[in-house]
Order: C-alpha cells, then sequence, then structure tokens
C-alpha cells in the first residue's frame, strides 16, 4: 500500500491563552501560552489540527514520490499514519481513502499556484448573513468613534509646489452614462426587465464580439473587457427573477452562442431566496431581477498561467473588469447596478454544481429598476 502527502498544504503556528493562576499567584504572569498547529489544505477546505508528531510525519513524506506505507508507519507510528490518512493530508492508494485522492487529483490537474489556492478555497462562505456582521459592528458613527477615522480620501506624495496642474477634464460623449452609474440598494421587488435588455446586458458585457484563431486550433474570444492572455474564463451563470418572457431560474450564458441554457428552474419564490442566499442576506441586494454570478473556469487561465503566482490575481481582475461594463451597460438603461464579493461562494457552487477548484465563484452583481423612495442609504452623484 502506497501514500504521499497531498500536493498542497500550509502550517500556520496558533496558540492558546489560558489564565494560569497557579503562575498568577506566585507573582508570574497571569496568562500561559499553549502552542499548537493547524494544517490548510485546499483540497479540503477545512482547519485539521496537528500535534507535534504529525507535523513531523507531514514534513518527512513527500508530496510527490509515492512510499511504502508500513515504512512511513515504521518510522512515523500506525496511529499518526493512520490519523494523517483520515483526515487527508496523507493520500493513499487504498480504495478507502478514494474520494480524498480524487480531490487532491483535481487540485494537482488544476497548476493552481499554492497560495492562490489557499485563499481562494478558504475564504469562501457558507451560509454567512453578512447583514448581521454588518449590524453588529454598527453604524458608521459607531466605527469612527471606535476606531477613530480611517486613513485621508485622498493623499499627496510630492510638495504641494512641485504638482504638476492639469486643465480641467474636458467633457465627452460617455460623461452621461459615468454619471448616472450608481451602486443601487433599493431595486423595486414588483419591477422587471425586458428580454431584449437583458439581451444585450449579457451579450455586451460577456459576449464574443468577434472571434480569431490565434494559434493552430486555439480560438480567443473579442469582448468589450480585457482579459489576461486574451483567455477570458470568466462564466457568466444568471439569476432571473423578473424578465419578460423568461421563465425565474439560474441559467448559464453561452458567450458565444448567445443563448440562456436552463441549469435550474425555480419558482418566484425559490428564486428570491437563492438571490438572498447568493449574496449572503444583503436583503438591499435580493430583489434586483436580474444577478449575474461571476464563476472562472481556472483551467482556461491556468493553461498559461501554470502555478503562476499572478494567475488567481488576473482572474479577479478580469471579473473586476466585467463588472464595470455591466454597470455602464445597466446606467446606459437607466438602471442602478451592484457588484459584492460578500457571497455565499459555497451555496452558489452546490446549487450550480460548480467545483471550487474548478470553477471559481468571484462575485456576484445584478441590476433593475429602482424603488421610488430610499430605503437603504446610496451615493449617488449629485449634480
Amino acid at each position: 500500500m502506497l501514500l504521499r502527502r497531498c500536493a498542497t498544504v500550509f502550517i500556520e503556528p496558533r496558540e492558546t491563552l489560558a489564565m494560569d493562576f497557579a503562575s498568577l499567584l506566585s507573582g508570574g504572569a497571569p496568562m500561559r501560552a499553549t502552542p499548537g498547529w493547524v494544517a490548510l489544505a485546499p483540497h479540503l477546505g477545512q482547519e485539521v489540527a496537528l500535534d507535534a508528531d504529525a507535523l513531523a510525519a507531514l514534513g518527512a513524506i513527500s508530496c510527490t514520490l509515492w512510499m511504502e506505507r508500513s515504512a512511513c508507519e515504521l518510522r512515523h507510528g500506525a496511529a499518526v499514519i493512520d490519523r494523517l490518512l483520515t483526515d487527508g493530508l496523507l493520500i493513499c492508494d487504498d480504495q478507502k481513502y478514494a474520494a480524498t485522492q480524487e480531490r487532491d487529483d483535481t487540485l494537482r490537474a488544476g497548476h493552481w499556484q499554492g497560495v492562490s489556492a489557499l485563499m481562494h478555497v478558504f475564504s469562501r462562505w457558507r451560509g454567512v448573513r453578512a447583514n448581521e456582521k454588518q449590524a453588529a459592528a454598527g453604524t458608521l458613527d459607531d466605527l469612527v468613534a471606535a476606531r477613530g477615522l480611517p486613513p485621508p480620501e485622498a493623499i499627496s506624495r510630492a510638495a504641494a509646489a512641485d504638482a504638476l496642474s492639469l486643465p480641467a477634464a474636458p467633457a465627452g460623449s460617455l460623461d452621461e452614462t459615468l454619471f448616472e452609474r450608481r451602486t443601487g440598494r433599493n431595486f423595486d421587488p414588483a419591477a422587471s426587465i425586458s428580454q431584449a435588455g437583458l439581451a444585450r446586458l449579457l451579450q455586451r458585457t460577456f459576449g464574443a464580439q468577434q472571434e480569431r484563431e490565434i494559434a493552430a486550433g486555439l480560438v480567443a474570444l473579442k469582448k468589450t473587457s480585457p482579459s489576461a492572455g486574451g483567455l477570458h474564463p470568466i462564466e457568466a451563470y444568471v439569476l432571473v427573477q423578473r424578465v419578460d418572457g423568461v421563465a425565474p431560474g439560474l441559467y448559464h450564458y453561452h458567450t458565444r452562442d448567445h443563448v440562456l441554457e436552463p441549469v435550474c428552474a425555480l419558482d418566484a419564490a425559490q428564486a428570491r431566496a437563492f438571490g438572498l442566499e447568493a449574496v449572503a442576506n444583503q436583503h438591499w441586494f435580493a430583489d434586483a431581477p436580474v444577478m449575474v454570478v461571476l464563476a472562472a473556469r481556472v483551467a482556461r487561465n491556468f493553461w498559461k498561467y501554470r502555478n503562476h503566482p499572478k494567475a488567481y490575481r488576473a482572474i479577479t481582475l478580469d471579473a473586476g473588469h466585467l463588472s464595470q461594463t455591466f454597470y455602464l451597460l445597466a446606467a446606459e438603461a437607466g438602471l442602478p447596478a451592484f457588484i459584492t464579493a460578500a457571497i455565499n461562494e459555497a451555496d452558489i457552487e452546490q446549487a450550480l454544481g460548480l467545483d471550487p477548484l474548478q470553477d471559481a465563484v468571484i462575485a456576484v452583481c445584478g441590476c433593475g429598476p429602482a424603488l421610488p423612495g430610499t430605503m437603504v442609504e446610496e451615493l449617488r452623484y449629485e449634480r
């Protein structure tokens, strides 16, 4: 029976603080710190506590070369090896551990850079209610009172006498749309958008405007936003709540064929419930008639940028570019929009059937008609 260490694992030192009454009574320090270690492995997606014996075994067992289990047990003890196998930090060719090996193989095949995989997997949420976290933090006045003011809104990097004054920005054809662009937090729960309006939003944001073969068999899509390497790995999954002529549900937008592919049919109540869960209970976004999940097919990006320290950053930039194009198109249509990274990625993955090691959910954006009046404060451009 053969085994090896998992592909990627990070060890974080931790310590537990406790009152030391014996020390305190004898005039010593009142607190005692007990050191420990935690393993963070992207293929598991959860922390694993380690003792010194397990830590030593992990450091001695190769992540590439298969080793005889009996030899590892002889060196580190059968109980330690069994525990590491059960926890999923060691990979074994025994069918009993096949599920763990499959997850580790998926991570290896994806060409993730280790730190990027760690950050992506362990920053995902499941079942989080962001509005409750925000309420617990208090109002902005509460934050200022507790923390003082944040760093200043604008800074100087040179002496005022050395600064070069620029002429006023000339007017341009994009100004009207730019100044109408805003984040909406008061969507009309009874309003819908037209099918034609949705079509323009999706096609001009995510759709292929041209196709070009840039190497033998390698097709690049020309879109209205830039993408690292011209690879455009971001897929758009659309939650329809209220679009004229389109049934509520989850859809995948086909970037080349300009069609909505059904993923999961939902009734109106289910669609709203999923939208609320997706945006982590941020109710000020939940009534948008359309939401779009931005999820990256990492294999598309990592095909070129394998184990690259900038690859994941490039993917998040791609999502940012697309969201702002979406914002501008929504503003053109007279619709407020939003984007949020405070989302329950794990719940979204489950609903869409996505694997976080292959389809990285980055953010959710959306738009729709505004509710008359203001229930939640918005920072609008004042003319």
